[in-house]
């Protein structure tokens, strides 16, 4: 049995998070390939679309975020 209590992830946080930069809200939720998936994809789309899906992307990386948080509340 682990002797540090479960901390709560904040779903609120972690969408802000990523909504600011996108995967670092995930960093935030312990899923590090996921946000480095994030940190790499959502850039490149942004340049490489003229900014089009780099919009839908990192509004999509802020609900992920939201989502993983709200269904795994403890890390």
């Amino acid at each position: 049995m682990s002797s540090h209590p479960a901390r709560m992830r904040n779903p609120g946080t972690a969408a802000v998070l990523s909504a600011l930069v996108p995967g670092i809200g995930q960093i935030y939720n312990g899923t590090f390939w996921r946000g480095l998936f994030w940190l790499i994809i959502t850039p490149g789309l942004w340049l490489g679309t003229g900014g089009v899906l780099g919009w839908i992307f990192h509004i999509v990386a802020a609900i992920t975020a939201y989502n993983y948080a709200h269904k795994h509340p403890y890390h």
